[in-house]
């Protein structure tokens, strides 16, 4: 059997499971374990790192876990649940669920397998920071509950984290930490989760969303710089030109979006004035229906790219780095050299505000295949250079899995190695995620 994610990363399975019941998962991985059977979990297929991409063995569908119970400031929701279905019980509850990656078909599983962010990260974090416990089945077909402030029983040692808004990039360890901030992130290579329990937040109060059009991308990166600390902004993320182009977008130099609880729009008028803006080309809205339409429209991008390199013939390649806030005009400077050289197509947008765009390159032949692959791997050593991370959101999966080495010491990859035997001595779950497979 033969299965492909948003990216177009293909692997082959002998077969797929589809359990209804933490029990029936039990037994999938504790035969999996007696048999060195690797078996692979999987969603949605929004993932672009090929995590969810078997190598071998089977694949884990929880497609049938589809509780939820939503109660007063929190969410009870089996992994095989769809983050939008969570996010519209919310809402019709008068609440809300913060985390807004940009494709809101991911299953919810598979956001805590990557703790996935999104545009709304600015100012809510990532989905790490809103989980209270998950149900988890571990390789041996043990299940347990695991609740925020349960340290874990075991040692590690510590690897460490870059000054980042955002970061996601193998095992977070830390003395004493948490288990669900062990699990979160951690790929599928650690435990299978099945249900997890959501903080929902009370429904925001007045919000005013945005896309400012600019003529020049240096007046929207100095439009970022004095914005960044406007009070109760949501949302701050960039669009360039040739993104505006790829999606037949409004002919401007770059766009920002900006989302806002409690506005002032007079304020923000003079914000605009200030900033050089195209005023009466920029959109407004503060309806439920404004904010879906700029969301739709942030959403082509990632969209057209997909289906643009497929129709070429070739997988997505884009970048997930982020960089300390303060180094990312020094950044985005990386980017642009690096795209002065690359004679095919390509886009750069993201969350800026967290210092983190996504560039996208779009080959049409094998030698700018090639050169995208270069561009990736010195644009990664760039990030890492500057204080960075490799993996802001996405993960690394099979995919991106060497850009550990350039971001970790072999020390420390060999404690992440050390956590992956204990709970999965046999190496079987996600195989091939975050570290090649070893003889074991």
């Amino acid at each position: 059997m033969t299965f492909e994610d948003a990216s177009g990363y293909t692997g082959e399975a002998e077969r797929l499971e589809k359990p209804a019941s933490a029990e029936e998962v039990s037994a999938i991985l504790a035969e999996a374990s007696r048999t060195g059977t690797p078996v692979t979990v999987a969603g949605a297929g929004t993932g672009v790192t090929g995590g969810a991409v078997p190598a071998g063995g089977v694949v884990l569908s929880l497609e049938r876990f589809r509780r939820l119970d939503i109660g007063a400031g929190e969410a009870r929701a089996g992994t095989g649940l769809l983050l939008h279905e969570l996010q519209t019980a919310a809402r019709k509850a008068g609440q809300f669920y913060a985390p807004d990656p940009t494709h809101n078909a991911a299953a919810l599983g598979g956001t805590i397998a990557n703790n996935a962010s999104g545009s709304r990260s600015f100012r809510y974090g990532s989905t790490r920071r809103h989980l209270k416990s998950l149900q988890v089945a571990f390789a041996d077909g043990s299940v347990r509950e695991l609740s925020r402030g349960q340290a874990i029983d075991f040692d590690v040692s510590p690897v460490h984290r870059p000054a980042t808004a955002k970061h996601q990039a193998g095992y977070q360890l830390a003395p004493g930490m948490d288990w669900v901030d062990l699990i979160c992130g951690s790929e599928g290579t650690l435990g299978v989760v099945l249900e997890a329990t959501f903080s929902l937040l009370p429904a925001p109060g007045e919000r005013l969303s945005g896309v400012v059009f600019f003529p020049t991308e240096a007046l929207a990166m100095d439009a970022i710089d004095a914005w960044r600390g406007v009070p109760e902004l949501c949302m701050l993320e960039y669009v360039d030109a040739a993104s505006l182009r790829l999606i037949d977008g409004p002919r401007a130099g770059a766009a920002l979006l900006i989302e806002q609880e409690h506005p002032d729009e007079d304020e923000w008028l003079t914000r605009l004035e200030a900033a050089g803006a195209l005023e009466e080309e920029s959109w407004f809205g503060t309806a439920e229906a404004d904010r879906e339409r700029f969301r739709k429209f942030r959403h082509a991008l990632p969209e057209k790219v997909n289906d643009t390199v497929r129709r070429r013939g070739y997988m997505k390649m884009g970048t997930d780095y982020a960089v300390p806030v303060a180094r990312h005009r020094d950044m985005l400077a990386n980017y642009r050299a690096g795209l002065a050289e690359f004679p095919g197509d390509a886009v750069v947008y993201g969350h800026v505000g967290d210092a983190h765009l996504h560039v996208n390159l779009m080959p049409a032949t094998d030698a700018e295949k090639d050169q995208a692959w270069g561009l990736m791997h010195t644009w990664a050593a760039d990030a890492v250079g500057l204080g960075g991370t490799v993996g802001a959101e996405h993960g690394l999966g099979k995919r991106k899995r060497h850009l550990l080495e350039l971001m970790y010491s072999p020390a420390e990859i060999d404690s992440m190695r050390a956590v992956k035997r204990r709970l999965d001595p046999g190496w079987v779950l996600g195989r091939g995620n975050l570290f090649a497979y070893p003889a074991v």
